[in-house]
């Protein structure tokens, strides 16, 4: 049974004038754009369409336009080459980790997920160098690694564990506030879907954070123990530690905002 990838492959292959149709099929402006035509994109397209795409900088393709999704698909298309053996695109991602751009960055982060499709040892190398970086790079090595399909088998989501851990040193040590938010953005969610994988490591990886003073970390902790998966996972536990990690005079049911 053919997806709407597949079927925008199949059309991305009759269609000359790629430009014209990504953009009229982009959904943007809107608040989604056409996730699955850019990976049809990303999978049909060559390294000249692909870095002419990624080379479209912010005042070329701004965020939320027809534009900015030809960007998107060709930082994509850049993960595809570099999955395949193309090394030299390594450093173009990381450049592009701190774009302005959310979507670009998201892309980073999708794209750097189908090398980790290959070999899920090889994207957590490049995630231990890229979170030698600043934040916006840190945050998407957190944002590659933590996808639930690449937490498999457990040895994955126990090297997740380690990398959750160094990039919540990062958080602590950061200084410029917009990147660090958006690393804790990452951290808010990264860590439930990566303990989730690997529970009775994970749940003592996180408690290791629980004492910490820095309100980043523990607004980190606090929106990860409310998360669906882990009150799930361990019910009393994710309660307990919710309740815990509240802040004085937070009523129940009021959330902590980012």
């Amino acid at each position: 049974m053919s997806t709407a990838v597949d079927r925008y492959r199949e059309i991305l292959r009759r269609t000359k004038d790629w430009d014209a149709y990504l953009k009229k099929e982009s959904r943007l402006p809107g608040p989604r754009g056409n996730l699955e035509l850019a990976h049809a994109a990303a999978l049909e397209g060559t390294k000249q369409v692909f870095s002419r795409y990624a080379a479209l900088d912010p005042d070329d393709a701004p965020e939320n336009t027809p534009l900015v999704f030809l960007a998107f698909c060709g930082v994509l298309g850049l993960g595809r080459l570099l999955a395949e053996g193309d090394p030299s695109q390594e450093k173009v991602l990381q450049r592009l980790a701190s774009d302005p751009r959310w979507r670009i960055r998201e892309a980073v982060a999708t794209g750097l997920q189908i090398r980790g499709d290959k070999s899920w040892r090889e994207l957590h190398c490049l995630a231990r160098a890229w979170l030698r970086g600043g934040p916006l790079e840190q945050r998407a090595s957190v944002a590659a690694v933590a996808e639930p399909r690449l937490l498999v088998p457990e040895a994955a989501a126990v090297s997740a564990l380690r990398l959750m851990g160094q990039a919540t040193r990062g958080l602590v040590k950061g200084s410029e506030r917009e990147p660090r938010r958006v690393l804790r953005q990452a951290l808010g969610y990264a860590w439930s879907a990566v303990v989730a994988a690997a529970p009775k490591q994970g749940k003592a990886a996180m408690e290791g954070w629980f004492a910490s003073e820095n309100e980043d970390v523990r607004w980190v902790m606090r929106e990860n123990v409310g998360k669906a998966r882990l009150k799930r996972l361990d019910p009393k536990w994710g309660a307990l530690w919710e309740k815990r990690l509240r802040p004085a005079g937070r009523t129940q049911g009021s959330r902590a905002k980012c």
